[in-house]
């Protein structure tokens, strides 16, 4: 059976690449696309908006194409031509970079507001990461041209994208802290297991949360092998440190967590 990036590219190949200033041709959308129509600033639920006044966002709005996709699909790839910034607006993309070796690195996940290419689409450079969605997801796309010319136009929006970007740095800062600095893969996985949870729902000392994550794309989150992670997991849930119930990730014991986290940094 294919892998679902292998399957997600075959997919993608058939598509014809958003060129600038235009976007997928809506009478007649692409396989594996399926194009939505765009959708006002109150009914998008997602914080890209935040910070804009009304004018800025028809703006910004103008130079979209919203487009959903499904699971697997590769939005753009490291080291192709910088076409564009797509902000997601519902769903989950994993951010990643892979080497000569074929070993993969999950920089971060993208959740709705997030803005994707950002970094590369302003410098001019080839993206530096591969973009796969890692849930059905909604996003919009802006030609590099337009992006470009909206943020020279709108000062607002120039701010609101730097501070997507420092959002972004900080982002990586942590990541290399917590590989470099972490003397073991416990500890790493303890601490991705608190930031992960930090949203869910407590209740009688208990932290649950969904982790719709394979032990192979955790491994990779936190630069470690997929049998560790496997391994370190099953030792957390002996210890009654955590529990899995299908795909809800349950703290039993978060003080433990914390304590084994703190450890290494």
């Amino acid at each position: 059976m294919a892998s679902p990036v292998i399957a997600a590219r075959t997919v993608v190949s058939s598509l014809q690449p958003w060129a600038q200033g235009s976007g997928p041709k809506k009478a007649s959308p692409p396989s594996g696309l399926a194009v939505v129509p765009g959708t006002s600033a109150t009914e998008v639920n997602s914080e890209f908006y935040s910070g804009l006044c009304a004018a800025t966002v028809k703006e910004v709005q103008k130079i979209e194409h919203v487009a959903s996709f499904p699971a697997g699909a590769i939005i753009f790839m490291e080291g192709q031509p910088a076409r564009g910034v797509y902000v997601l607006r519902k769903g989950r993309v994993k951010l990643l970079t892979t080497n000569s070796d074929g070993r993969t690195l999950i920089m971060k996940i993208a959740n709705p507001g997030e803005a994707l290419g950002l970094n590369s689409v302003i410098t001019g450079k080839p993206y530096d990461l591969t973009a796969e969605i890692l849930q059905p997801a909604e996003l919009a796309f802006i030609p590099r041209a337009d992006f470009l010319k909206c943020i020279t136009e709108h000062g607002d929006v120039c701010m609101h994208y730097a501070s997507h970007l420092s959002r972004d740095c900080q982002a990586a800062y942590e990541l290399v802290r917590t590989i470099g600095l972490c003397q073991s893969v416990s500890e790493r996985l303890a601490r991705f297991l608190l930031e992960w949870s930090t949203n869910g729902a407590a209740m009688d000392g208990t932290v649950r949360v969904k982790l719709a994550l394979t032990h192979e794309e955790i491994a990779q989150l936190i630069g470690a092998s997929r049998e560790t992670v496997t391994r370190t997991l099953s030792e957390f849930k002996r210890q009654r440190t955590i529990e899995m119930n299908g795909s809800t990730l349950v703290l039993k014991n978060k003080p433990a967590l914390e304590s084994l986290s703190a450890n290494g940094m």
